[in-house]
C-alpha cells in the first residue's frame, strides 16, 4: 500500500500544480500585480499547505524534530532539488529584479530560525513574532507591486476566465494538493519508519521530500508555460512561507522543543549556504539564468547532503 500511495499522491499533486498555476495567473491579471507576487504569495501559500498540516500533526504527536525537520529539510529541497530538476528540464530565467528583496527576506528569516532554534524551543512568543513578520511582507509586496505596474503604465493582460472561477481553481488545486501530500508522505513514512531512521532523518529527507513535491510540481509547469517568475518566486516565497507560516503557526498552537540539535548546527548552515549559492546563480538579476548545469549543480548538491545525511 505504501507504494500505491505514493503514485497516487504524486498523480494528484502533478494535476493539482498545473491548474494551481493556471488560476494564479488569472488572478494577478484580475489584481493587477505581477506574477512573481503571486508566485511569492498565493502559490506559496497553496504549495506550503503540506508543510502546515504535517508539522501541526507531527507536533500533536509529539515528534516535534519531525516538525521543525519538514521545515527545514523541505526548504533544502526547494533550492538544491526542485530549482536543481526544473532547471535540468528547462532553463529558469530571472526577469525580475524585486527577487533581490525577496531573498533578502528568505535569508534574513532563515537566520531568524537559527537564533530562535539556539534557545531550545520555539514557543508562542516565536511564532506570533514569525506571523506578525508574515503580515508585514505580504502587504509590502502587493503595495511595491501595484505601486510598480502603475508607475510603468503597462497594460496587464486581460483575464480568461471569470473571478469565480479562477479562485475555485486556485481553491480546488490547494485540496489537491493537500491530500496528493498526505498521501505521498503516508507512503514515504512508512518506508522511512521500516528503515528505523531517526525522526530528524525523516522528517528532513521522506517527509520534506513529500511536501515539497506540489513545489516541484507547481515550479516544473510554470517553467515549462514560461511562467518563470512564478517558478522562482514560488521557490523562495514557499521557504518565507514554510519559515513564517507554518512554522509560525505550529509553534502558536503549540511549543516546538528541539530534541536534536544538530539540525541547527548543520542542516540549517546548509540551508544559508544554497541561498548564498542561489542568489549567485541568479545574477545579474535582471537578465540572469539558472542554466542546465547550474541545475546538476544543485542535484548534486542535494545529493551529497544526503549522502552525509544518512551516514
Amino acid at each position: 500500500m505504501a507504494f500505491v500511495y505514493l503514485i497516487a499522491g504524486f498523480i494528484l499533486l502533478l494535476i493539482s500544480g498545473n491548474y494551481l498555476v493556471k488560476g494564479s495567473v488569472q488572478l494577478a491579471r484580475y489584481l493587477k500585480i505581477s506574477t512573481l507576487v503571486v508566485g511569492l504569495t498565493v502559490v506559496a501559500f497553496g504549495t506550503s499547505a503540506p508543510e502546515l498540516f504535517v508539522s501541526v500533526k507531527a507536533a500533536y504527536k509529539g515528534v516535534a524534530d519531525i516538525a521543525v525537520g519538514n521545515i527545514v529539510g523541505s526548504n533544502i529541497a526547494n533550492i538544491a532539488l526542485i530549482l536543481g530538476l526544473v532547471s535540468m528540464v528547462y532553463p529558469i530565467a530571472i526577469r525580475n529584479r524585486t527577487i533581490l528583496f525577496d531573498w533578502v527576506v528568505m535569508t534574513i528569516v532563515t537566520l531568524l530560525l537559527l537564533f530562535v532554534g539556539y534557545n531550545g524551543v520555539i514557543g508562542f512568543l516565536e511564532g506570533f513574532i514569525f506571523l506578525s513578520l508574515l503580515a508585514i511582507y505580504l502587504i509590502w509586496s502587493f503595495y511595491k507591486s501595484r505601486q510598480k505596474i502603475n508607475k510603468s503604465g503597462i497594460e496587464t493582460p486581460a483575464p480568461e476566465l471569470a473571478i469565480h472561477w479562477a479562485i475555485l481553481m486556485v481553491l480546488a488545486s490547494i485540496v489537491g494538493l493537500y491530500y496528493g501530500a498526505e498521501w505521498l508522505v503516508e507512503g514515504a513514512r512508512e518506508l522511512a519508519q521500516s528503515w528505523g531512521v531517526s525522526d530528524r532523518v525523516i522528517g528532513i529527507s521522506i517527509v520534506a521530500f513529500g511536501t515539497s513535491v506540489p513545489e516541484l510540481a507547481t515550479s516544473l509547469i510554470a517553467s515549462l508555460r514560461k511562467e518563470t517568475d512564478i517558478s522562482v518566486g514560488n521557490i523562495v516565497g514557499s521557504n518565507i512561507f514554510n519559515i513564517l507560516a507554518v512554522l509560525g503557526a505550529t509553534s502558536v498552537i503549540k511549543p516546538l522543543p528541539i530534541n536534536n540539535p544538530g539540525m541547527f548546527t548543520i542542516d540549517l548552515i546548509w540551508m544559508l549556504g544554497l541561498s548564498v549559492l542561489l542568489l549567485l546563480f541568479m545574477i545579474p538579476l535582471s537578465k540572469g539564468m539558472i542554466t542546465r548545469w547550474k541545475g546538476v549543480f544543485f542535484f548534486l548538491t542535494y545529493l551529497t547532503y544526503l549522502y552525509f545525511l544518512f551516514t
